[in-house]
C-alpha cells in the first residue's frame, strides 16, 4: 500500500508525490541526459512566449495597445499552462502509473540540485581557476556585467542569486503546488518564464511585459516571504549562522532591493552569513545605484559561498519538511 492507502499503480496523494518530486531533483538535478532527447519544459515555453512576443509586441504601436497586447500574451501562456497540467493530473489519476509522470514533470520544474551545483561552480572557479574563470561561471547565473565584477563582486553576485532564486525556482514551485497542484506549478513557471523574457522596464518592453512583470510580482508575494523565514530558520544549522540577525536583517533591509519580493530571501542570507549584499550594481548598458543589504562584509570570499550553500541546503531540507508537515496533518484531520 502507497501512502494513505492508495493501492500500486494509482495516484497517491498529491503531497506525497511532491515530496518524491523534491527528493528526484535532489538526486537527479538538472537531469541533462534526458534533455538531450527531449526538450526541456521551460525551453518549450519559451519557445512559445518568443514566438507571440514577435507576433505581438509591435514597437510602432502606442504604449496602451502594447500592453493590452502584453495582457493578451499573459492570458493565451496562462491559459495554455493551466490546460497542459490539468491534462496530465488528470491522466495521472486516471490511468495507472502515470502518476509517475505528474511526479517527473514537477521534479523537473524544481531546481534546488541545479542551482547548488551551478553556484558551486562559482565557487569552485574562483578557488581553482581565478578571476577570469569565476566572472564566466557566475554569468551564467546572473545578469549583470560579470566583467565589472572583482573577486569579491563574483562571490557576492553568487550568493545572491542562491538566495533569490531559493524563492524563485524551490519555495515558490514547491507553494503552488501545495495550493493547486501540477497546474499551479505549471502556471506559476510559465509567469517566471513570462517575466524573466518581457518583463524588462525598457522601451521594448515596458508596456508590452509589464502584465508578466506584475503577475509574477503577485505570484511571488507569499512564497519570498515564506523563503525568508527558511532561511532565518536554516541560520540555526548553518556554519556560524546567525538566525535573529537574519530575521532582523529581513524586516529592515529588504525594501533596499528594487524588487518588491527578491530583497526578503537576500536579507535574510545577509544577515544569517553576516554580510553586505546588493549594492551599486552594473548590467549592459545600464548602472543600478541600489542600497546594501545587511550590515556586515562587503568583501565576501569563497568561503562565505560555501557557508552560503549549506545555509541553502539546510533550507531545501526544512522545505522538504514542511511538506512531510502537511502530508501530517492532513492525515491527523
Amino acid at each position: 500500500m502507497l501512502p494513505f492507502g492508495t493501492h500500486f499503480g494509482h495516484a497517491p496523494d498529491a503531497l506525497f508525490m511532491l515530496f518524491m518530486a523534491i527528493a528526484v531533483d535532489a538526486v537527479l538535478g538538472d537531469m541533462p541526459w534526458l534533455f538531450r532527447w527531449l526538450p526541456h519544459p521551460v525551453v518549450v515555453i519559451g519557445r512559445m512566449i518568443g514566438r507571440l512576443d514577435r507576433r505581438l509586441n509591435k514597437p510602432t504601436l502606442p504604449d496602451a495597445d502594447r500592453k493590452l497586447r502584453g495582457v493578451v500574451l499573459v492570458a493565451l501562456m496562462v491559459t495554455g499552462a493551466l490546460a497542459v497540467g490539468g491534462a496530465i493530473a488528470f491522466v495521472a489519476r486516471a490511468v495507472p502509473h502515470v502518476w509517475l509522470l505528474e511526479v517527473l514533470v514537477a521534479a523537473i520544474l524544481i531546481a534546488q540540485r541545479g542551482l547548488f551545483e551551478h553556484v558551486d561552480d562559482v565557487a569552485r572557479a574562483l578557488q581553482h581557476n581565478g578571476l577570469e574563470a569565476g566572472r564566466y561561471a557566475v554569468s551564467r547565473i546572473v545578469g549583470r556585467d560579470p566583467q565589472s565584477l572583482d573577486q569579491h563582486g563574483v562571490a557576492r553576485a553568487a550568493i545572491e542569486s542562491l538566495a533569490e532564486n531559493f524563492a524563485d525556482a524551490v519555495v515558490a514551485p514547491v507553494f503552488w503546488y501545495v495550493l493547486f497542484g501540477l497546474p499551479g506549478l505549471l502556471l506559476y513557471k510559465t509567469v517566471n518564464t513570462l517575466d524573466s523574457m518581457v518583463g524588462y522596464r525598457n522601451d521594448k518592453y515596458r508596456a508590452f511585459g509589464w502584465a508578466s512583470a506584475r503577475l509574477d510580482d503577485w505570484l511571488n508575494l507569499v512564497p519570498a516571504r515564506l523563503s525568508g523565514l527558511i532561511l532565518s530558520l536554516a541560520a540555526l544549522f548553518a556554519t556560524k549562522g546567525r538566525p535573529w540577525r537574519a530575521l532582523r536583517t529581513m524586516v529592515t533591509d529588504s525594501r533596499h532591493h528594487k524588487s518588491p519580493n527578491s530583497g526578503w530571501p537576500e536579507a535574510a542570507m545577509a544577515g544569517a552569513l553576516d554580510l553586505a549584499l546588493g549594492g551599486p550594481r552594473k548590467y549592459p548598458g545600464l548602472v543600478v545605484d541600489e542600497k546594501w543589504i545587511g550590515a556586515g562584509r562587503a568583501r565576501a570570499e569563497v568561503a562565505d559561498i560555501d557557508r552560503a550553500l549549506h545555509l541553502f541546503s539546510a533550507a531545501c531540507l526544512i522545505d522538504a519538511g514542511l511538506v512531510i508537515l502537511l502530508m501530517w496533518a492532513q492525515v491527523a484531520i
